[in-house]
């Protein structure tokens, strides 16, 4: 198996990444996320996954150990593949796609391109347990989280901002602290509103 990737990036695609690693080229498939998290440096180590089938090889990369973490996670429930998984991966930030599966949040799973109610719900009943438990999180602590996250956005759709873009700050607020109450939340997405 291998694990990791370390070399010269030679091209940088927002689906795919060549490294040259001693002389030899490697096509590794890469999610948006990744492809954000990856400098136009010249030297690039990205985490890997070896998916191997009867006519191919395919290497999927990561920036991180916690995508890929997911991904693998992902991959695992029955309907969902490595170009499903990839989607998810570059529709939502690994933590998104681990706090909609811990707070069960069927909608927004739903909401990624090719994901269908029957998936989504399937994704949730067969990752919840082991997410909770690999990631020790308390289901309490994330579903306050979400209803700091949902009041902010529903105070601030009140005052005139346009969802998506009101969600992404908020979401970015969050990310950076996660224990802040509704009103610090708020007040910092109006500065960047």
């Amino acid at each position: 198996m291998i694990t990791h990737i370390q070399g010269k990036l030679t091209e940088k695609n927002p689906t795919h990444v060549v490294i040259d690693c001693n002389g030899v080229g490697y096509m590794i498939n890469i999610s948006l996320h990744t492809y954000s998290q990856i400098a136009d440096s010249e030297h690039l180590k990205l985490y890997t996954h070896l998916q191997v089938k009867e006519d191919s090889h395919t290497l999927y990369g990561f920036s991180s150990l916690a995508e890929r973490e997911i991904f693998r996670l992902l991959i695992s429930v029955s309907g969902v593949g490595a170009s499903t998984a990839r989607t998810m991966l570059s529709s939502l930030t690994p933590v998104q796609v681990r706090e909609a599966i811990a707070t069960s949040d069927v909608v927004l799973i739903q909401s990624i391109k090719g994901i269908g109610a029957k998936t989504a719900q399937r994704v949730i009943l067969d990752l919840k347990d082991k997410i909770l438990k690999i990631y020790e999180i308390d289901e309490v602590s994330v579903s306050k989280g979400n209803t700091n996250k949902n009041e902010a956005l529903s105070a601030l759709e009140v005052l005139g901002f346009v969802k998506k873009q009101a969600e992404r700050v908020v979401d970015k607020i969050i990310a950076t602290q996660p224990d802040a109450n509704i009103e610090t939340i708020i007040k910092q997405a109006l500065k960047n509103l």
